[in-house]
This record gives C-alpha cells, structure tokens and sequence, in this order.
C-alpha cells in the first residue's frame, strides 16, 4: 500500500515537472491578456466541468482574493441563463484536459457571442477546445496515477498548479500589496496576522523588561519577574537598544557557573547579553512577526520606533492569544 502511495507521489511529480518545463509564449500571451482584461475591468471567468468545475472554484477563488476580480460559470447552468452574469470585457478560461469535454465546448460559441475571448488549457494542443481558443496552454503532464488511466488526478493536480502559476505571476505584475490581500482576508488567523499591526500584540509599560547596561544579571532577573516576561531587554538613557538577556541566557549562565571566579549573579549584564539582537520595527505586520520567529527560532522580539529606541517586546507566547499563530 505505501508502495502504490509513493508510486502515486511519483507520477504527480513527473506530471508537474513535465508541465513546468512547457511553460513559454502562451502563458505569457494568457497573462497579458488578463491583464488587459483587468485594466479595461473586466473579469476573469473560469468554467469547467466534472473535477475541473471544482478546480475552476479553486482558480478563480486565488485569483479573487489576490487582486484579480473572478468569478466561476457552470457550463451547464450557463446554458440555462447564467451567461447574463458575463460581458464582453471579461475573459474565459476553460479547463478540460481531453479539450473534447461537450458541455465546455458547447459553452464557447455562446460565450463569443457575449464578446469574450477564450483561454483553455487542455492536456491536448490539437483538440477540439484548443482549437477554439484564443490562446492555448498545454497541460503535458502525461497519464493519470489511475490504474485505469480514467480517474483525473495527475491531469487535474497540474491544472491546479499552472492555475496557482498564473495567479502569482499576475500578483507580482499588478504589483498587488500585501494591504490589499488582508482586505480580502478580515477573518482567521491569516486575516489577523495580516491586518495586525506588530503595535497590537506587543508587550508594553509593566510588562516590558528594561534594564540599563549597568545592569546585573540579578537585576535583569528582578526584572523580567516583575514583567512576567522571559527576556529582558537592555537600553542605553535614551532608550536606544543595545541587547536582550533572556531566561534561555541566564541557563547557560548557570551551566557555566562552576568554570567561573565570583559570583555571575552580580556581573554585568552586558557580559552575558545578546548584543545587537534581532529587533522588528513598531510600523511593522504581524505577519512580519510569524516569519522571523519561524526563521530564527527565537522566543522574544524587541520592538523600536524608527530611531533605534524600544517601545516595546513581543513574547511568541501571546500570539496564541492574539490568534495570530
């Protein structure tokens, strides 16, 4: 069983690399047309039929919510007055592998009618909807992972794929801003993260640990206890940062104890602090947070205002609370 799984893996694979490397001319006629298509505002129409109509909802949901307008036609329900909801500054993108699928062809002539122009992408240049089409990219992925070669599953997960192609490569022509996406975004963790300012989830007044680098590794210990914090962050009289000491520092401290004269507790903390540390600036998004915690593997973040001084710290334990994480 994990054999055949893997061997499912594998075709997939081969399937998206096959259709990447085919990747030329047609995909960027289809984004400049959709492109012209946005300027002149019109809308991004994808159709399909079967696993493709699923597909299609797919498509046209990331293209929607990364700044290119879309909506989804059912070819059969466009034959019995959905085709009201288009117009002729929109473009279709018809998806059917064969390209000989009769409710997506017979939608075509319709839908020329309606003034739009064709996009499809078939697994087959010489089909009957390519030949249709204004503009055709070939899904060369090669047989389905089915044993009967009917089940659409490497046909299907490529589609999918140059779908995802298309809408990032069109994020990064109409230079869509992150703002943006988190308009779209208000709810989940996705949404808050991205609409979350790094002002809204830090730790401030009491619950910021400050110290002078003055300072010893007793005084930083007093402090973060009365913060509640696991980090204290050390600052010159003009609240400039200079590092961070945290509970993980004050371990090694301790581990380092017995190869040290005098007692550590009462050295200076600028002996054992970081200096220099990672910081995030307080005009920041949260979603600036996630990616540097996750990347550095750190536990705390001092916060300063665009003159080097600290206004604030974020523990990656209150992000839980704040739902961002």
């Amino acid at each position: 069983m994990i054999e055949r799984a893997k061997q499912v893996f594998a075709v997939e694979i081969g399937g998206l690399e096959k259709t990447r490397d085919s990747i030329g001319a047609s995909f960027v006629k289809a984004v400049r047309l959709i492109l012209e298509t946005v300027a002149d505002g019109g809308i991004v129409v994808v159709s399909g039929v079967g696993k493709n109509l699923h597909i299609a909802e797919k498509m046209s949901a990331i293209f929607s919510s990364t700044g290119t307008r879309s909506i989804v036609l059912n070819p059969v329900q466009a034959m019995h007055g959905d085709l009201g909801m288009v117009s002729a500054k929109d473009v279709l993108v018809a998806l059917s592998f064969s390209g000989e699928s009769a409710e997506v062809n017979n939608l075509i002539p319709a839908i020329r009618r309606h003034g739009l122009k064709v996009i499809s992408l078939t697994g087959r240049p010489d089909s009957t909807l390519a030949q249709m089409s204004d503009i055709h990219i070939e899904i060369p992925c090669g047989k389905e992972a089915c044993p009967f070669g009917m089940a659409p599953t490497n046909s299907t997960t490529a589609t999918m794929a140059m779908g995802d192609a298309l809408a990032m490569v069109l994020i990064d022509a109409q230079k869509f801003p992150v703002e943006d996406y988190a308009m779209n975004h208000p709810a989940g963790a996705i949404g808050r993260a991205l609409v979350m300012k790094v002002t809204d989830v830090m730790r401030t007044g009491e619950h910021l640990a400050t110290i002078g680098p003055e300072a010893t590794v007793l005084d930083s210990l007093m402090a973060m206890t009365k913060a509640q914090g696991g980090s204290a962050v050390v600052v010159d009289a003009k609240g400039v940062l200079l590092g961070i000491f945290t509970d993980g520092d004050f371990r090694r401290v301790m581990s380092e104890r017995r190869q040290q004269e005098g007692d550590p507790m009462v050295a200076p903390i600028t002996r054992y602090m970081t200096p220099k540390p990672l910081f995030v600036y307080d005009d920041a998004y949260a979603a600036e947070l996630l990616k540097i915690f996750e990347k550095k593997r750190i536990d705390d973040l001092p916060v300063c205002d665009r003159s080097g001084r600290v206004v604030g710290l974020v523990d990656i334990q209150d992000l839980p609370k704040m739902k961002v994480l």
